[in-house]
């Protein structure tokens, strides 16, 4: 089948012909419809500092997907051939502590689809039966390529409760994108996002944030003053990774603010803790989705309007790889969409 594999241990991506996975009795075969690329992907096609540490070559990469179950175990019961189906890319031991108490989101001996194991830029994948989401109610494939993604902005903007409160978000990458419309949905007052970007800064004024901020610009005090906010924000969402984002971030926040952080910053970086101490500030770091709780809040916030299909910026067939990457990479694209149907 073809796939994009990460060959060699040096920068790029291949278009090659490997095997068809084979399924054991808990596991169903998927064939791929649309992808998603995901800024790990980017690490790994740049092969970084990161990717070098993290990542064995031979991998076929991805791990936002939709496609059709075609084959089912013989264990495998509630999903049967013809399903359409999204994926949990995270693959847990579910015999840890937090396993075992249904935390499986915080399983300490994760393995990740598309980075630990061959994943899903191929035209098929095969998944363990409890890490398939089937979409029960109707839903447009290239929204659904992306669940996993939204999951994370999800995940991360509702950690905490948002009605009524002012909301930062730091980064206005795809993910920072979808988690400013969710914190829109879900009844903030205002929610202000930070880039230096003025493509996706363009974006998030047509999801409907309060402010856009360009930071190369208009610093994040002055957006304050501009909302007329007189104490800070509630509520961060860190999406950016970035040192200065986050720092920044912390200044701004309200006694008693709330951060959830999903942004991976690419090292170790210092902080004002004084700040977060005598401001009595709540940090929570985010990664990936509470399994299946996060599934189901997708489902529904669709359901009830959310509509994240802005945020998909670039679409293209899977043998234009090249071009979807450069696209994705520029900085300025929203979510970046691989069709494995043509």
């Amino acid at each position: 089948m073809k796939s994009l594999v990460k060959k060699w241990a040096e920068p790029g991506l291949w278009l090659a012909e490997v095997p068809e996975p084979v399924i054991g009795p808990a596991e169903v075969m998927i064939k791929v419809q649309r992808t998603g690329i995901c800024g790990t992907d980017l690490h790994i096609r740049a092969w970084d500092g990161w990717a070098r540490q993290a990542i064995r070559t031979p991998l076929v990469l991805g791990h936002e997907f939709v496609g059709e179950v075609v084959e089912v175990g013989s264990d495998v019961a509630d999903i049967v051939p013809g399903d359409r189906v999204s994926g949990e890319g995270h693959l847990v031991c579910g015999k840890c502590r937090n396993c075992l108490a249904g935390r499986r989101h915080l399983c300490c001996a994760t393995v990740g689809l598309g980075v630990d194991r061959d994943g899903a830029f191929a035209e098929y994948v095969a998944l363990p039966a409890s890490n398939v989401w089937v979409h029960r109610t109707p839903v447009d494939l290239d929204v659904a390529a992306i669940f996993d993604p939204l999951g994370n902005a999800v995940h991360t903007a509702l950690s905490f409760p948002l009605v009524g409160e002012d909301v930062l978000i730091t980064g206005a990458g795809p993910i920072g994108l979808m988690a400013a419309a969710v914190a829109r949905h879900a009844g903030a007052r205002h929610v202000v996002i930070t880039d230096v970007s003025a493509e996706r800064l363009d974006l998030a004024r047509e999801i409907g944030v309060s402010l856009a901020l360009n930071v190369t610009e208009v610093s994040v005090a002055e957006g304050q003053r501009m909302l007329g906010l007189r104490e800070g924000f509630d509520i961060g969402l860190e999406m950016s990774g970035r040192p200065e984002a986050t720092r920044e971030m912390i200044a701004n926040m309200t006694h008693g603010g709330r951060i959830a952080m999903l942004g991976l910053p690419s090292s170790e970086f210092p902080v004002d803790w004084a700040r977060i101490v005598t401001s009595m500030i709540t940090i929570k770091g985010i990664y990936g989705r509470e399994m299946f709780e996060t599934w189901y809040a997708m489902s529904a916030l669709l359901q009830g309007g959310l509509d994240p299909a802005p945020v998909i910026t670039g679409r293209y067939g899977y043998r234009d790889f090249e071009a979807a990457f450069a696209d994705a990479a520029s900085g300025r694209a929203g979510k970046i969409i691989l069709d494995w149907t043509s």
